[in-house]
C-alpha cells in the first residue's frame, strides 16, 4: 500500500520472466520421454542439482516469510529458519541414497518398490497431490503479494499471471526446465541476497527521535470496498490518505546518533543495546467495515533478539504446556517435513546414482544454510530501514532492498518472483507426475504410450495450475511462511512415517504403509482445519470456538502415522514370517 509502480522494476522484472520462458522453450525440445519429462533422463550434474535444490526449497516462504517475521518479530522468524535447514540432516543421512536406489520417478516408486500394491500406490499419489496443494497456496500468495507494487495490478491479476508462466514453464519441458529455472534463480537469490546483507552492514544503523515514528497509523476497509488511511480514502497524492513506511531505532548505544558502518557480529551487539520501535495491530469490526489500528511498540533490543513475540510463540516464556506443545509441534513438522515433501524427493531422481544423490543433498544444504543466515541480517536490516508497509510482512525484504535504490529493489523482486516460478513449476511436476505414473498408469492400470504419458502430465499441470491460482487467491492476506509451516506438517505426517519403515524395517507390510499414509495424511489436516488458526485467520470466527488445544498437528500426527504403520503390518504379516 505504499508501493508506486517502477519503470525499471518492471522492465528487469519482464526480462527476468523473459530468460525463463527462453530457457523453458529451449529446453523443451529435450525431453520428449516421459523419462524425460518427469526425471530429466535422471541425468543432471550433481552440482546443478545441490543448487537446483536450493532454488526448489528457498521459495516464497524463506525469502517473503521468514524474512518479514523477522522484520516484524525479531529473532522468532529465525527460528522457522533453523527448522527449515535441519530438516536436511534427514534428507542426507537418512532418505537421500536409499530413495535414489529404489524410485525412477515418483515418491510412490520408492514406497512401492518391494510390495506392487495398488493401495501404495494410491494412497502415495492422494498425499502428493495433497501436499503439493497445500505448498502451493503460500507460494500463490507470495506472487500476488509482488505482483502489487511491481506492476500496480490486484492481488488476484498477479496470481493469475504467476500461474500461467509456470503452467507454461512445465507444460514445455517438465524437470528438465523447471531443474534450470530452480539453478537459476538459486544462484542469483543467494548472490543478491548477500550483495543486500553486505550494503545492510555498510550502512549500519541511524536513530530517529521524530515524534512521526511513534505516530499510529489506521487502516479501515469499509464493509463498500474503499479503503481509508487515518480516516481519508487511500491515494498517491498529497492531501489523500497514505501509509507512512515504518521500522526505526529511537536509541542507540551511548546516544550517538548513527553507528556508521558495523562488522557482522558488531551488527548483533549494536542492535541488543538499542531500542526499536516494533508495530502491533489491533482489529475492529463493525457495521461499516474492518478498521486496523497498527501502534508502535518501544522494544529492548535485547528482547528482538530472543524467541517469544510472535503471538503464536509467546507462550514459550510461560507455564501454560499448549504454546509450549505448539511450538514443539511446529519445529518437529519443520525437522521432519523436508524429507517428506514431495517435490524435494523426486528430484533426486534427476540424478545418475546414489553417490551424486549424497552430493547433491551436500551442496544443497551448503547453499540453504549460508542463504539463511543471511535472512536473519535482512530481516533485522528491514525492521530498522524505515521502509516497512505495516499492513504486509511479506513485502519487508523487497522494500528494504528499495530503501538502497530502485535497482536493487527491480532485481530483489524479480529473483524473490522467479523463486515463486521454480518453487511452483517443481510442486506441479510432482503433482502431474503422481497423476500420471501413480494414478491412471499404476493404480488404474490404464495403458499409454510414452507420448500419451506426457501429454496427460501435461493436462494435470494446467488442473494443479488452476486450482494453485484459485486457492492462491482466497488465501490472500496470510504470512507465507506460516503457511508453509502447515504443508510441512501434512508432509511430515503423511509420507515421513512410511518411507522410514520401508527403508529400515523389514517387517513393514504393504497394509501398514497404505494406512499410515492415510492416517497421517486425514489426522493432520483434520486437526489444522479444527485449530485456533484455521477459525480465526481462515474462517473469521473465534478462537474459542476451536476442536483442538493448539494449532501445529506434528507433535501428535507424526507418531501416529508411525504407530499404525507398525499395528497394522504387526497384524498383517505374511503366514512364512509368522511361523518364524
Amino acid at each position: 500500500m505504499i508501493h508506486e509502480t517502477s519503470f525499471l522494476a518492471v522492465s528487469i522484472f519482464a526480462l527476468f520472466v523473459a530468460v525463463t520462458l527462453g530457457l523453458s522453450f529451449y529446453f523443451g525440445a529435450k525431453a520428449r520421454s516421459s523419462q524425460g519429462y518427469f526425471a530429466a533422463h535422471g541425468q543432471i550434474h550433481w552440482f546443478v542439482n545441490g543448487i537446483a535444490f536450493a532454488g526448489d526449497y528457498l521459495s516464497a516462504a524463506s525469502f517473503l516469510g521468514i524474512c518479514g517475521m523477522i522484520a516484524f518479530f525479531g529473532y522468532d522468524g529465525f527460528l522457522y529458519s533453523i527448522g527449515y535447514l535441519a530438516g536436511w540432516v534427514v534428507a542426507l543421512f537418512v532418505i537421500a541414497e536409499p530413495l535414489r536406489r529404489l524410485g525412477k520417478y515418483t515418491f510412490a516408486d520408492a514406497l512401492d518398490a518391494k510390495f506392487h500394491s495398488k493401495g501404495i500406490k494410491l494412497a502415495a499419489a492422494v498425499s502428493t497431490l495433497a501436499i503439493s496443494v497445500f505448498y502451493l497456496i503460500p507460494q500463490m500468495v507470495g506472487a500476488g503479494v509482488l505482483i502489487q507494487p511491481l506492476l500496480g495490478l490486484p492481488h488476484w491479476i498477479g496470481v493469475l499471471m504467476v500461474g500461467a508462466v509456470v503452467v507454461l514453464i512445465v507444460v514445455t519441458a517438465g524437470m528438465v526446465s523447471t531443474t534450470y529455472v530452480q539453478f537459476l534463480k538459486g544462484s542469483l537469490l543467494v548472490l543478491f541476497s548477500t550483495v543486500l546483507t553486505i550494503l545492510i552492514l555498510k550502512r549500519g544503523f541511524v536513530a530517529d527521535t521524530s515524534s512521526e515514528a511513534m505516530t499510529p497509523q489506521t487502516v479501515t476497509r469499509t464493509s463498500s470496498g474503499d479503503v481509508l488511511v487515518n480516516g481519508q480514502l487511500l491515494g498517491t497524492k498529497p492531501g489523500e490518505g497514505q501509509l507512512r513506511p515504518v521500522g526505526h531505532i529511537t536509541k542507540l548505544p551511548g546516544g550517538v546518533a548513527a553507528t556508521g558502518p558495523v562488522g557482522p557480529l558488531e551488527f548483533f551487539s549494536v542492535l541488543r543495546e538499542s531500542e526499536i520501535v516494533l508495530w502491533r495491530s489491533k482489529t475492529q469490526t463493525g457495521a461499516s467495515g474492518t478498521t486496523t489500528t497498527y501502534l508502535p511498540e518501544p522494544t529492548p533490543g535485547d528482547e528482538v533478539l530472543r524467541p517469544g513475540k510472535i503471538p503464536a510463540f509467546r507462550g514459550i516464556r510461560g507455564e501454560a504446556l499448549a504454546p509450549k506443545l505448539d511450538f514443539l509441534s511446529l519445529m518437529l513438522a519443520l525437522f521432519c517435513g523436508t524429507a517428506s515433501l514431495p517435490h524435494i524427493l523426486i528430484r533426486y531422481y534427476t540424478v545418475k546414482d546414489e553417490i551424486a544423490a549424497r552430493k547433491s543433498t551436500v551442496v544443497g544444504i551448503a547453499s540453504i544454510g549460508f542463504f539463511y543466515v543471511l535472512t536473519l541480517y535482512m530481516g533485522l536490516g528491514a525492521m530498522t530501514s524505515g521502509a516497512l508497509d505495516v499492513t504486509d510482512s511479506n513485502m519487508s525484504a523487497p522494500l528494504l532492498a528499495r530503501s538502497f535504490g530502485e535497482f536493487l529493489f527491480a532485481v530483489i523482486s524479480a529473483i524473490a518472483f522467479t523463486t515463486v516460478l521454480g518453487t511452483v513449476s517443481g510442486l506441479i511436476v510432482a503433482a502431474s507426475g503422481a497423476v500420471v505414473h501413480d494414478l491412471v498408469t499404476s493404480f488404474f492400470k490404464i495403458e499409454l504410450a510414452d507420448h500419451e504419458k506426457v501429454r496427460l502430465g501435461k493436462f494435470a499441470a494446467v488442473g494443479v495450475g488452476a486450482i494453485a491460482i484459485l486457492l492462491g487467491i482466497l488465501f490472500q492476506g496470510l504470512n507465507v511462511s506460516f503457511l508453509v509451516g502447515w504443508a510441512f506438517s501434512v508432509a511430515a505426517s503423511a509420507n515421513l512415517p512410511a518411507l522410514v519403515m520401508v527403508l529400515f524395517w523389514s517387517r513393514t507390510t504393504k497394509q501398514g504403509v497404505t494406512w499410515a499414509i492415510i492416517a497421517g495424511m486425514v489426522s493432520s489436516l483434520g486437526w489444522i482445519l479444527a485449530s485456533e488458526e484455521a477459525f480465526t485467520k481462515v474462517y473469521g470466527l473465534s478462537a474459542d470456538a476451536a476442536w483442538v488445544p493448539f494449532s501445529q498437528p506434528g507433535i501428535v500426527t507424526i507418531p501416529l502415522g508411525f504407530l499404525v504403520l507398525v499395528v497394522v503390518s504387526l497384524l498383517t504379516q505374511p503366514k512364512q514370517n509368522l511361523q518364524t
